[in-house]
């Protein structure tokens, strides 16, 4: 090891000075026995800061600071001796003896006392014979119990370890030292600070804290605790603010600095993993600014230390939650502890110091009173006072918990000799499994015993030390209050930690019990952010660790039910999140419903039109023989009144919820009704249009022309659109849609399933109305009795611009608002020519019978034939006249023309007979005659 050549020289020096019969430093306790065990114990908190500027011989180093805790834990050392050396059944017939020096706390001391123990031990292997010889009645330590700090067993153990004297320490928690492979002949029956820091992380999760003040002392005690918590930390995503080290050893400016730091952080929980005396002037400095608002999380070296556990610090250190060890039962030691004095005691000499400090005197033969040279400051003592008179530290406690691990030490030892002792022949550890002699026993032979120990102790925990064989980590965690009777500190158990158990069940804590700053029983803030309430997320800020953040709200869509949310959560497709983005509503659900006064409506106005349409459909049933119902085509009118009444009670398909069948079945209703509507119109119109403008009515016409042919046609028309919704249907049939993409709103619409097929669907249909209105504008000269050409031109002027406004309107609604604006195009188109081609006719069949008369029609159709007629007379006139121009010259004279319409007074006569207009001209007389008796109509039409 890095030791060897380090204290070579200072093993010379203790070899040469083989008539000293002990080594050490002189302050010690030591009594002498077959088998001598070593002790180090902090008797005192520190050392005296005195720089040594070497102008004259170094002095050895004062320590200052009595510490009673610590006397107290060498006294369990020594009452753990005793009673064994009383024992009739653990090491009988032999006397343990032991040396125990005070390490200041310091590494130095200890370095000094442990010197001390390996000066006899394999003494030989250095080969120190020629400088003198150092057998002669020093007996070797065969063990080690100590030290307290990390950082001490850590020197102490790379001493102690280069000539394999087995070390158990009871208070050094360092996770560095569970290292077998660097201190090789280092125990402890204290558990690591792994599990410490674990379980320090666990409580700040428990209290739900995410910003922290982390300290630690400058040494292998706070580092590797502090550097465990960091990581337990960042596994939790809670963040350290400000992470510092501190020492007992620090300058004034230092220790001010840092609590500058601390005063001006945000975070309210500072995590101290340090022993008491290296914390204590970061508190004085809290005092002295009277800083009370912070909350200390302290480990085990200093929750329950009497060096900052006083009533003048309890204002900053109130509410400290501290972890403590197991507490252990040590039968009879209380009373022990009880009858130390100086005169009983002459073997511990440190009995004197503690006598001295506990009752502020001196002793009269005290070298302390020699060092003031006055009695002034102190007054001399006895030594017989009663200890129980007065308060003491040293008697301040309420449970065993070092001292058991003292006193569990000591018996490992005692029982790893016993071992030896009782060892047979054959079953041995050693060579050839043979066994050690208890007389001649080395060192390294007892770090053999104790590694292969396995024995229950008297609380009933299994004591091991062999590899990894750490103890279980269990703690009791306390809370610092303030006694009500005289103000002093009282360590209330408020839960504890067991490593072992259950995920979930490790910590248990009774908030109850809590006292925060010594007061309070409300949990402290301490977190970077505010909580974000309900409704909100987490939000990162640029440039700060990830526990500062911003409360955003939640995007709409989105909710949270819970504080400090991560995320918001996305509401399911059917609900929305309410205005606080708390919870989670369902939508509601919309489309053109039979309830709603829109619906109503709408409905109201398709029922409406289907009334009429069929009182109009009643109408020309009754008056079926009349002029007019015959001269416009009185089965095609049926036809067509049917389809009108198809295509209002096809708008009602489209109000109520969607279902597929209604999806599937309102766009073909509607559109073959509209076809077949518009086809009777077309063949009517065209039909009347050919034969007025034939000259002569010949048989070729009535043959084409006649009933069967035209609902052919109708048919051929219709078949074409039905054909089209059964591919459409087939390949992409509609169905159902609940549309989510509305806030707050389900839209319940129908998927046409091919855009492209609706368009065929209605192009066709514009289609035909486009050709029925060619034709329908061609014939608006007809007699109005046969043809209402006019009337339907207006009425396909009206589907046009209802169905082209429909196209933008169709694609720039949504919802419900799809089917109303069709089922509107539907009314607005239907109702138009419902009332352009009947209501007309009708009001002339109800209130002006008298021109529903077969000379009205007559005459009407007369003075059509005269305006054909006298058309082509002046076509044929102006053609006679081009062509004599051309035969006879410019001299010759046009032949005259006369036209003439002869009738007689009574032709337009309703009273008269069957007279026939004629029509004159000047080469001939032409008579066309048309009779609307019962057979001629049928074959015209």
């Amino acid at each position: 090891g890095r030791y060897s050549h380090q204290f070579l020289h200072y093993l010379i020096l203790l070899g040469s000075s083989c008539v000293i019969s002990t080594y050490g430093p002189h302050q010690r306790a030591q009594m002498t026995g077959d088998i001598l065990l070593g002790g180090l114990f902090p008797i005192h908190f520190g050392v005296s800061s005195k720089d040594q500027d070497l102008a004259a011989r170094p002095e050895s180093t004062q320590c200052v600071r009595f510490n009673f805790r610590g006397f107290r834990w060498l006294q369990a050392m020594i009452f753990a001796i005793d009673e064994i050396n009383n024992s009739s059944t653990l090491l009988p017939n032999i006397t343990l003896g032991y040396r125990i020096f005070d390490t200041c706390n310091t590494v130095s001391k200890a370095l000094e006392a442990t010197l001390s123990f390996v000066a006899q031990n394999k003494i030989d292997s250095l080969n120190l014979d020629e400088f003198c010889n150092c057998t002669d009645h020093i007996p070797s330590t065969i063990a080690v119990v100590g030290a307290a700090g990390s950082a001490i067993s850590t020197a102490v153990a790379n001493l102690l370890g280069l000539f394999y004297i087995p070390q158990i320490s009871y208070a050094s928690s360092s996770r560095l030292l569970s290292n077998k492979n660097q201190y090789k002949s280092f125990m402890r029956t204290i558990p690591t600070d792994e599990y410490q820091a674990t379980a320090m992380a666990d409580i700040i999760e428990h209290f739900q804290w995410n910003w922290v003040i982390a300290v630690a002392s400058d040494d292998d005690y706070g580092r590797p605790g502090i550097e465990k918590f960091e990581k337990e930390m960042e596994e939790r995503d809670i963040c350290i603010h400000l992470n510092e080290l501190i020492s007992q050893y620090f300058e004034d400016y230092e220790i001010q600095a840092l609590a500058d730091r601390i005063e001006n952080s945000t975070a309210k929980v500072i995590v101290v993993f340090a022993s008491g005396p290296d914390i204590e002037p970061l508190i004085k400095e809290m005092v002295r600014r009277n800083i009370t608002d912070r909350i200390w999380l302290a480990s085990e070296a200093w929750a329950s230390s009497s060096l900052i556990a006083k009533p003048e610090y309890l204002d900053v250190v109130a509410g400290t939650i501290g972890f403590a060890l197991k507490a252990g039962h040590i039968p009879g030691f209380r009373e022990f502890l009880q009858q130390v004095q100086p005169k009983k005691d002459s073997h511990n000499e440190f009995v004197r110091e503690f006598w001295e400090e506990t009752f502020n005197c001196y002793l009269e033969d005290s070298p302390r009173l020699q060092e003031s040279g006055s009695t002034s400051f102190r007054p001399l003592c006895t030594g017989e006072e009663d200890i129980t008179s007065v308060e003491t530290p040293y008697l301040d406690y309420t449970h065993f918990r070092i001292s058991y691990n003292v006193y569990v030490a000591v018996y490992s030892i005692a029982q790893a000799l016993q071992d030896i002792l009782t060892c047979t022949p054959g079953h041995g550890l050693f060579a050839n499994n043979s066994c050690a002699d208890i007389k001649k026993m080395e060192a390294w032979q007892v770090l053999k015993q104790l590694r292969h120990l396995n024995y229950t102790n008297s609380m009933g925990i299994k004591m091991q030390f062999g590899e990894n064989a750490d103890l279980a980590a269990n703690y009791t965690i306390i809370n610092w209050h303030r006694s009500a009777e005289d103000g002093s500190v009282v360590f209330e158990e408020v839960g504890y930690y067991n490593m072992h158990a259950k995920r979930g069940a490790k910590l248990f804590m009774d908030k109850t019990k809590i006292l925060w700053n010594g007061y309070s029983s409300e949990v402290p803030f301490s977190n970077c952010s505010e909580d974000c309430e309900p409704g909100t997320r987490k939000g990162i800020i640029d440039s700060m660790p990830t526990c500062c953040f911003e409360c955003t709200e939640c995007s709409d869509g989105e909710y949270s039910y819970h504080k400090d949310a991560s995320v918001c959560t996305k509401c399911p497709n059917n609900s929305w999140s309410n205005g606080n983005h708390t919870f989670c509503f369902l939508k509601e659900i919309e489309f053109l419903s039979w309830t709603e006064p829109f619906g109503i409506a709408l409905a109201i106005c398709a029922v409406l039109g289907v009334f009429l349409t069929a009182f109009v459909m009643g109408v020309y049933v009754r008056f079926r023989n009349t002029p007019i119902v015959k001269a416009s085509n009185r089965e095609l009118s049926y036809v067509l009144l049917f389809s009108l009444m198809c295509c209002f009670s096809s708008s009602l398909i489209f109000i109520g919820e969607p279902q597929d069948w209604m999806c599937r079945l309102r766009q073909p209703a509607f559109g073959i009704s509209f076809v077949l509507c518009i086809s009777c119109i077309l063949v009517k119109t065209n039909r009347v249009l050919l034969v007025f403008e034939a000259k002569i009515p010949t048989s070729l016409h009535r043959k084409w022309w006649g009933l069967n042919l035209q609902f052919l046609l109708v048919f051929l028309c219709t078949f074409v659109q039905v054909m089209i919704c059964v591919v459409w249907l087939y390949n992409a049939p509609p169905s159902s849609y609940r549309n989510h993409d509305i806030d707050e709103i389900i839209f319940i619409t129908c998927n046409e399933g091919s855009v492209m097929a609706l368009g065929f669907l209605i192009g066709y249909t514009c289609l035909l109305a486009a050709i029925c209105f060619f034709f329908a504008f061609k014939s608006r000269k007809l007699p109005e009795n046969f043809t209402e050409a006019k009337f339907i031109t207006f009425s396909m002027l009206i589907f046009f611009i209802v169905w082209i406004s429909f196209i933008p309107a169709y694609f720039s609604t949504y919802g419900k608002f799809v089917s109303a604006v069709e089922v509107i195009a539907i009314l607005a188109s239907s109702f138009g020519m419902l009332a352009c081609i009947f209501f007309n006719k009708v009001y002339i069949i109800l209130f002006k019978p008298s021109r529903n008369t077969t000379e009205e029609v007559r005459c009407s159709t007369a003075a059509h034939a005269f305006k054909v007629a006298a058309k082509a007379t002046l076509k044929h006139s102006t053609a006679s006249r081009k062509k004599s121009s051309s035969i006879g010259g410019s001299s010759a004279s046009t032949p005259s023309s006369s036209i003439s319409l002869k009738t007689n007074g009574n032709d337009c006569d309703p009273t008269s007979g069957k007279h026939k207009p004629r029509v004159s001209f000047g080469s001939g007389t032409v008579t066309l005659s048309l009779s609307f008796e019962e057979s001629r109509r049928s074959s015209l039409m």
